[in-house]
């Protein structure tokens, strides 16, 4: 991760959605001519040049982890916090994500739609082409269908690349903790109900689980993965955020395509990533918005030789920012990360952590055409305007997303 590859005075071409040149602009011209003359795909005579002579050119980020189907805010648990409430002490009183939950059972699928695609937009403007969305603010079978087909809705709509993931056990939900069953019942809830209709009605790619003490323990969530998997799921977890549980090592046991969080990874959670090909996705904005002082280990992981990817956890509890440059910035700052390894965190790696390091995340001939142009003389500047907007454009699948 220590070379992000960067070139200058190169010229990128794009031809039906993918790169299909990227060197001199002699180069490029004639890779574009051999393309017409033999009528390999639509070629239009005129071709369109856009001059991004002194700025800089990357690939579309990755925001490999977001909630992004919510309904208001909560900015009222900020001032919990500040007063000195902590993360599970405000969900013990009915806060966190219970709160959210609450909320989106009452909106509508249209009145979610219409948050969900000005969020997009946001996304778009710092420069992402690619986001994961999750479900998990509706903890029922109605309400966790109901922000699946919102994401399905945006995925088919937007311009952006948008990849479903359910994750119906973010939370046991309040109306299942009456009574000594009530967890269990919940959780065969999940695995006969919430999953097989989810998987039939291909409203998800990936299956996620907030293995956490006092959320799901991990005989708990291997069950639910396992089922997730026996459907066709591909398998993330939320993993060993606030106490060292295990799930790190669970992941990689399991094979699945990301450990997210890893704030207190322990050593054997290190060396099981490295040793897997399960990515390490680190949410540095979620620890840095609670206030926390311990970020994950991410100079352990990358030197161990796990691959790392960063994102925003895009959410509206613990990490309200759309923003990945921003976290790109708390990645150099407070993870101690060079600015070519969190370049890659929120490009190629960011799509491995979605199964799409073949297809998006790099400008390489035959990648799709998904690029961001930055109001930069330099790479290393993205990081450095920490909350700006710098991104001017993004085309993904050469196709445009957002210009400023």
């Amino acid at each position: 991760m220590a070379d992000a590859g960067i070139r200058t005075e190169v010229a990128v071409g794009i031809d039906d959605g993918l790169i299909v040149a990227v060197g001199t602009m002699t180069d490029v011209e004639r890779e574009l001519a051999n393309i017409e003359r033999s009528g390999d795909s639509e070629y239009h005579a005129q071709c369109e040049y856009i001059d991004c002579a002194g700025r800089v050119v990357t690939p579309g980020l990755v925001d490999s982890h977001t909630h992004a189907v919510f309904g208001r805010p909560r900015y009222d648990e900020q001032e919990l916090r500040a007063a000195g409430a902590g993360y599970m002490e405000i969900a013990q009183k009915g806060g966190g994500i219970h709160s959210s939950v609450r909320d989106l059972r009452l909106r509508s699928e249209d009145d979610l739609l219409a948050l969900t695609r000005a969020r997009l937009q946001r996304l778009a403007r710092y420069g992402t082409t690619t986001v994961e969305i999750k479900s998990g603010y509706g903890l029922s079978i109605e309400d966790e269908l109901k922000s699946l087909r919102v994401i399905a809705s945006v995925q088919s709509e937007a311009n952006l690349r948008v990849v479903p993931t359910w994750l119906g056990a973010h939370e046991i939900p309040q109306d299942y903790r009456s009574g000594p069953d009530g967890r269990r019942r919940y959780i065969e809830q999940l695995v006969s109900e919430q999953l097989p209709t989810v998987a039939r009605e291909k409203l998800a790619i990936f299956a996620d689980v907030f293995c956490e003490p006092g959320v799901f323990t991990l005989d708990e969530t291997r069950a639910i993965l396992e089922t997730a998997r026996g459907r066709g799921l591909t398998l993330k977890l939320h993993a060993d955020e606030l106490e060292p549980s295990g799930g790190a090592e669970l992941a990689a046991e399991l094979g699945a395509t990301s450990a997210d969080h890893l704030a207190a990874i322990s050593e054997a959670g290190i060396a099981a990533l490295a040793s897997s090909s399960t990515v390490a996705t680190l949410l540095p904005g979620t620890m840095f918005f609670l206030g926390r002082t311990r970020q994950a280990p991410a100079r352990a992981l990358i030197e161990s030789g796990a691959v790392v990817a960063l994102a925003t956890d895009f959410n509206p509890g613990t990490s309200p920012t759309p923003n990945l440059p921003l976290i790109m910035t708390i990645g150099v700052s407070q993870l101690h990360m060079s600015v070519a390894e969190v370049l890659l965190a929120t490009t190629v790696n960011g799509a491995a952590a979605l199964g799409l390091a073949g297809s998006t995340g790099q400008i390489a001939s035959g990648f799709s055409a998904d690029v961001a142009l930055w109001e930069c003389e330099d790479a290393r500047e993205i990081p450095y305007w920490y909350g700006d907007a710098r991104c001017v454009a993004t085309w993904c699948r050469g196709e445009p997303v957002h210009t400023a």
